[in-house]
């Protein structure tokens, strides 16, 4: 193989993108109920090493991890039946849409994001090509209609029903930074995440229930059903957003149990994020760790997205106290926890819970120690025209 073979170890691209995952410290399941949430980029990234082939068709992508190539052409773009190629035609379907004109070309993707981990690589993998191909054919698009094209290609070509965090965190992100970003007018405040002496440390659980993708789009369902029911009682509400404790507590002889307990989370959750943000601006550090508990009960009881995996990490943290707070993160059923893990006990504390899972579950845990980095950005730059 030489160096043009997308599949090559020798491949010479013209750009290297770089687009990382992301945390979300608090605010869950709030995105698309048109409320806050408060992610960070990280420094675990999905590199985009692509270069135009000379073709006016054809397109070759080529997935190291998986040792998959996808091959296509421009105007025969259609969703498939393997998932992550979703997310690249996806994204190439809504370039196009737009009105932009592509050309063949590779690409080699390589990341160190871990799959099912809850950190977006779905997003990254999304607003990472975007952000190439745009450099890449001199589109001229902004970040944000990266960010809203990557997510139209999430809803339309891989189906699941997100909100904007997920693209908005990759794309935007900035180092040492959190995002409170306010998901029914997108805008966003940039929030400095001081936490020494402590460390986020995130808990791979390495499972994922197969309800996780299904429970996804329920649990939005259910969300709306809450905002119709109240609206139909005369109250003015869009979505949650519009909805205090006070007014969800006075109307819940009208909605059905689950669906109360699905609108109480949310509603609760949307406070929680804008104390843990005023927190954090404060540097109160322990308030903080303490709003990451109470959202993983309402994720656990009220929104019951949680498992018995999550529960136990979450349950074992609180009987240390070099731990100030844990929760579970990202869509739920699997996936990872973030902890708040004070830095002199990480080693030790990595050490112990890993041996509690591994006796519990018989599953291997993984931990990952993140920072808040960058949004996704031109890694470097080889073009010679």
């Amino acid at each position: 193989m030489d160096s043009r073979d997308v599949t090559s170890d020798r491949f010479q691209p013209e750009i290297t993108v770089a687009a990382p995952g992301r945390i979300n410290l608090i605010g869950e399941h709030t995105d698309y109920n048109m409320g806050f949430v408060f992610p960070a980029a990280i420094d675990r990234r999905i590199e985009f090493r692509i270069r135009r082939n000379g073709s006016e068709q054809d397109c070759h992508v080529y997935s190291v991890e998986f040792d998959k190539l996808l091959s296509f052409k421009l105007s025969e773009v259609r969703p498939s039946q393997e998932e992550w190629e979703n997310y690249i035609l996806g994204v190439v379907h809504e370039i196009q849409k737009l009105g932009h004109t592509l050309h063949g070309f590779d690409c080699q993707l390589e990341s160190n994001l871990p799959i099912g981990a809850g950190i977006s690589s779905s997003a990254a993998m999304e607003c990472g090509l975007a952000f190439a191909l745009n450099s890449l054919f001199n589109l001229g698009l902004s970040k944000m209609e990266i960010i809203l094209l990557s997510l139209r290609a999430e809803h339309n070509f891989v189906g699941t029903q997100c909100g904007i965090m997920d693209q908005f965190a990759s794309v935007m992100g900035q180092p040492n930074q959190a995002i409170l970003l306010d998901c029914r007018n997108i805008t966003h405040e940039m929030i400095p995440l001081n936490l020494q002496p402590y460390s986020l440390l995130l808990l791979n659980t390495n499972v994922s229930h197969s309800l996780a993708s299904s429970e996804y789009n329920t649990r939005r369902s259910e969300c709306e059903q809450g905002v119709e029911i109240l609206s139909t009682s005369g109250m003015n509400v869009e979505s949650l957003r519009d909805v205090s404790e006070e007014d969800l507590v006075a109307h819940q002889n009208i909605l059905p149990p689950v669906i109360f307990r699905r609108c109480l989370y949310v509603v609760r959750e949307n406070q929680r994020v804008l104390l843990a943000a005023n927190a954090l601006k404060k540097e109160n550090i322990e308030y903080f760790g303490e709003l990451l508990y109470q959202s993983h009960e309402g994720l656990q009881h009220e929104y019951e997205v949680s498992c018995k995996e999550l529960d136990f990490l979450v349950d074992f943290s609180r009987k240390t106290p070099h731990v100030l707070g844990a929760r579970m993160m990202g869509g739920g059923f699997g996936g990872c926890t973030i902890n708040l893990v004070h830095q002199d006990h990480l080693k030790s504390y990595i050490d112990q819970v890993s041996a509690e899972y591994k006796q519990e579950f018989g599953i291997e845990l993984d931990p990952i120690l993140i920072r808040p980095s960058s949004g996704t950005f031109l890694e470097s730059d080889f073009t010679s025209s």
